[in-house]
């Protein structure tokens, strides 16, 4: 890590129970168009944080400022108390916050543990030379970080299929992929963008309790957009609203359900 990035980094100590991710007041224009508005909301630790909305809400935008891929106009975000002000993607990721995408980004040729290694790069010293010349540190290093994809590949229950290549997979298997090279950069916060998008039944059900999983036993925080209302309702702990950019709702997802103006912008109609 270099040393603006040591010097942003935030601190390792942190509070039990302190919002690990604040988000204040951003807004985000393109060319004078408002995707985000004075949006506010703060994540729990250990929490799984929904954010839902119309399309066109700004729910990835939103997720793009979190991990730096686009910097917004107005605002903070901060992670465990840190503000992450115009820090690259990689820089925010070294720090614990990584991200995995509406379309797959897999690469299609490469096994499944060769795609969850590419999740090690964060955590890889090694030089190309000392991989090259296969010095001792270079050789360890690549032992542990593949220990360490061995882990998640077998946590993920997909060890029949490590060494098959992704391309070959349908589409629910490649979703848990893409999500075991997220957690093979050990990230405190994971942000999901439409993890279940494109799944049958079966596959969301799947995939929901690998979330749950993830959530519970390595105790890392979410954020996940979200299109399926059942699937919000089920595994979130708190859910945001967006609408046109704005927050109209903000709070567990009983509380969000009976809101009027999300019933009226989003829901359609009430449900007993």
């Amino acid at each position: 890590m270099n040393a603006q990035a040591q010097a942003a980094a935030p601190a390792r100590n942190f509070p039990i129970g302190a919002p690990i991710l604040e988000v204040k007041n951003i807004s985000l224009r393109f060319r004078g168009v408002k995707a985000i508005t004075d949006t506010s909301f703060n994540v729990l630790q250990h929490e799984i944080r929904a954010i839902i909305g119309p399309n066109g809400a700004g729910k990835s935008s939103l997720l793009n400022c979190i991990n730096g891929i686009y910097k917004p106009q107005e605002g903070t975000i901060a992670f465990k108390g840190k503000v992450m002000d115009k820090l690259s993607p990689n820089i925010v990721a070294q720090f614990g916050i990584s991200r995995t995408f509406q379309n797959l980004a897999l690469f299609k040729r490469m096994s499944v543990l060769d795609n969850i290694l590419v999740g090690r790069k964060l955590h890889m010293n090694a030089n190309f030379l000392s991989v090259a010349l296969q010095l001792p540190e270079a050789m360890q290093e690549e032992r542990e970080n593949r220990q360490k994809c061995e882990e998640i590949v077998e946590f993920l229950e997909i060890s029949d299929i490590r060494d098959t290549p992704v391309g070959k997979l349908p589409y629910g298997l490649q979703k848990k992929v893409e999500l075991g090279r997220a957690l093979a950069t050990d990230a405190e916060v994971l942000l999901l963008d439409a993890p279940m998008a494109g799944m049958n039944v079966e596959e969301k059900r799947d995939m929901c309790r690998f979330i749950l999983k993830v959530n519970d036993e390595l105790g890392t925080t979410m954020v996940l957009i979200e299109h399926d209302m059942g699937v919000v309702m089920d595994i979130s702990d708190n859910v945001v609203v967006l609408d046109y950019g704005k927050v109209i709702g903000d709070g567990p997802p009983d509380e969000v359900r009976n809101n009027q103006d999300v019933i009226d912008a989003y829901l359609g109609v009430a449900h007993d």
